[in-house]
């Protein structure tokens, strides 16, 4: 599946600009730990997973990660990216366990790019450019702020990877920190 068929595909099912926005960043962000990790001949796949994550959310947000597959091969995605696609709701909203380290990178950044995304909105700069890990620890910690972005699925998430929360919250950032321009860029070119 090439970038446009995958964006085609999250186009037809995905409206919302949030939702968009929230693609865009997964896949920045999952582009960058494939390259970051070692799997930079699979970035393109990485990254088109993050971009195709929710396909299914907007439309069907009860039945999340169970409609992603039917979109998928409709839109022509391998069963490797459907798996690792419906991997992210694994104990959430489906049974698909994450198995390989694209998986379990997608499981783990999933919520987390939503909570920084929350924090570099109430930012002065309204970027997470100049946003430290102490404060973004902070925001981690208090559980009314950006309540739908489930901490318990984030610490899963670095559980998962065998990392200390500490180092997915920084790794996370610099990955966003990173690609916030390009994904800022993509969103203009979107509209």
């Amino acid at each position: 599946m090439t970038r446009s068929e995958a964006l085609a595909a999250l186009r037809r099912y995905n409206q919302e600009p949030f939702h968009l926005v929230h693609a865009l960043t997964v896949e920045a962000v999952m582009r960058y730990f494939a390259e970051k990790l070692g799997y930079g001949e699979e970035a393109d796949f990485w990254a088109t997973v993050g971009l195709l994550h929710d396909i299914d959310y907007e439309l069907y947000p009860e039945e999340h990660c169970k409609k992603a597959p039917d979109l998928l091969r409709e839109a022509g995605a391998d069963e490797s990216l459907i798996h690792a696609v419906c991997s992210h709701g694994y104990g959430i909203c489906c049974d698909v366990a994450p198995e390989h380290e694209i998986e379990k990178i997608l499981f783990a950044a999933d919520e987390l790019t939503g909570l920084i995304g929350a924090a570099a909105r109430m930012r002065p700069s309204g970027s997470c450019t100049d946003m430290e890990v102490s404060s973004l620890r902070k925001k981690f910690k208090d559980k009314h702020f950006a309540a739908g972005c489930s901490r318990d699925v984030i610490a899963r998430g670095a559980e998962q990877l065998g990392w200390e929360l500490d180092r997915l919250l920084a790794e996370v950032l610099e990955a966003m920190k990173a690609t916030e321009a390009a994904v800022r860029a993509e969103t203009e070119a979107l509209r």
